[in-house]
């Protein structure tokens, strides 16, 4: 391209092809679209062990870590989002508005049996907290 297309021509300076403005209007309307959620595993009382995997519409989206979170893009609408620990399932049907974000937090939480489960077996069943935060 000639970089004299691209210079200024009076008082603004003109894109070549008359394309002015169309990533605004391509933003923009992807926007009106565009959903998000997102998952946060940052609860202190989190017991820090096990992974959460977290899916969206069938889709594993992440393997989420103790202190750890994903934001996940998505068509506006109608979704189910699944979390488990291998043991607990837990399942949230949303309907999402466009430019909506939805936050959600997870935790497995040691109950009072887990320290004896721990110390006879080696692993103990931790019971999964996942829910909706309210903005």
């Amino acid at each position: 391209m000639d970089i004299e297309a691209l210079r200024d021509t009076g008082n603004r300076t003109v894109p070549p092809s008359g394309l002015e403005g169309s990533s605004l209007h391509t933003t923009a309307q992807r926007m009106n679209y565009v959903a998000c959620i997102t998952v946060t595993r940052q609860s202190a009382d989190d017991a820090g062990v096990r992974e959460i995997y977290v899916s969206v519409d069938g889709e594993e989206i992440a393997v989420l870590k103790n202190g750890q979170a994903v934001t996940h893009e998505l068509p506006a609408g109608p979704h189910r989002l699944r979390a488990h620990n291998t043991l607990f399932w837990k399942t949230h049907d949303v309907v999402l508005q466009p430019g909506e974000h939805a936050r959600f937090k997870a935790a497995n939480l040691a109950g009072w049996a887990v320290f004896g489960f721990l110390i006879a077996l080696g692993a103990a069943p931790l019971k999964l907290l996942f829910e909706r935060e309210v903005n």
